[in-house]
């Protein structure tokens, strides 16, 4: 098996300069760190994570707890994680909390015993006692999409401003009794998307009815049945939005069943875009949140962390995209027109 010896051997270099370059204790000389690096690939060698973490107290991996890992959001935002992570030279350990204030601080306590050197959690909406127990052990942590309150680095999207701007385009269209499926109770991206559809309303002075807003608990199902009650009204809506990706199926799947037609019918917007929006008939109108940016940015605010552990904490928040198509009642953008050649290149183009 290779050894530290025989890759110092190799670049001309002593054993303590190899552990340097490895564990990154000491600054070394490029040249002398490019030959190191190229004996240990010329040699083969793998560096003992394990005993590093030994030495320098750390393990070079980061503890990701996000529910709904299946949901496309999530699956972005991780991707996000994994890319930020892999280019600083962590490894990530992943766990599912399954949205269950439980669960959460089981797999947040397991993660920490497999001394993480940080971690970003997508936290519940009972949140409370896996906060107090990272805080007390002082675990670095971010939270990530959904806020916890102050003092706490955290990174999230807007969601107040761009719900708002979903319920004034449909407001404009004409729409005057707008129906919300709003997500989990307890949520700070719940409190904030209703927050954004009441200010939507009072922006173009209409009422809010509480008959018009029904909870989803942010999942496929609960939107299904939320839809089912907004239509059962004695005023139905006649645009609905959803405030999730995973909701939208569910209305989605409500619509087809009550043989309403969108947007004939019943308008449709949604908060989330995802791969697919585009193949639906007809496309769907969304807010796309920034996912892999978001999981990148959280990964930079924990490396903040662990560098300056005494700094003030920072909420982060990055800007959504309104994605206009068609599931609100526009009609198809026409599609670009091909600019006419230059009139020498036409003429060069004629046949004789």
């Amino acid at each position: 098996m290779t050894t530290m010896v025989d890759v110092a051997r190799r670049a001309g270099v002593s054993v303590a300069t190899v552990s340097h370059v490895l564990n990154e204790t000491r600054p070394v000389r490029p040249s002398t760190r490019a030959a190191v690096l190229g004996a240990m690939d010329e040699l083969g060698y793998t560096h003992n994570t394990l005993a590093r973490s030994l030495v320098t107290s750390r393990t070079r991996s980061i503890g990701l707890a996000v529910s709904a890992i299946s949901n496309p959001y999530f699956t972005e935002i991780l991707q996000g994680v994994e890319a930020g992570a892999l280019e600083a030279g962590y490894s990530l350990l992943i766990a599912d909390p399954h949205d269950d204030p439980r669960h959460e601080c089981k797999v947040v306590r397991l993660l920490h015993e497999r001394r993480v050197d940080g971690m970003i959690v997508a936290p519940s909406a009972e949140p409370a006692e896996m906060v107090e127990y990272l805080g007390r052990r002082k675990v670095p942590t971010v939270f990530l999409d959904r806020l916890v309150g102050d003092g706490h680095d955290q990174v999230c999207a807007e969601n107040t401003g761009p719900m708002r701007q979903l319920v004034e385009h449909l407001a404009g269209l004409g729409h005057t009794r707008i129906g919300l499926v709003a997500g989990l109770p307890g949520l700070s991206t719940t409190t904030e998307r209703v927050e954004g559809y009441r200010e939507g309303l009072r922006a173009h002075g209409l009422p809010f009815v509480p008959a018009l807003l029904a909870g989803g608990n942010s999942e496929a199902a609960g939107a299904q049945d939320a839809t089912r009650q907004l239509l059962a009204a004695a005023e139905p809506p006649t645009a609905i939005i959803t405030a999730n990706n995973a909701m939208t199926i569910g209305a989605l799947r409500a619509l087809r069943e009550l043989g309403r037609e969108v947007p004939r019918d019943t308008a449709l917007a949604c908060f989330d875009d995802f791969s697919w929006a585009e193949l639906f008939t007809p496309r769907l109108t969304a807010i796309a949140q920034p996912s892999k940016d978001l999981g990148a940015a959280a990964v930079r605010l924990l490396l903040e962390r662990l560098e300056e552990p005494d700094r003030p904490p920072r909420t982060v928040r990055l800007p959504c995209t309104f994605v206009h198509r068609t599931s609100c009642g526009c009609a198809e953008p026409a599609p670009p027109t091909r600019p006419a050649a230059p009139q020498a290149a036409q003429e060069r183009n004629r046949t004789p």
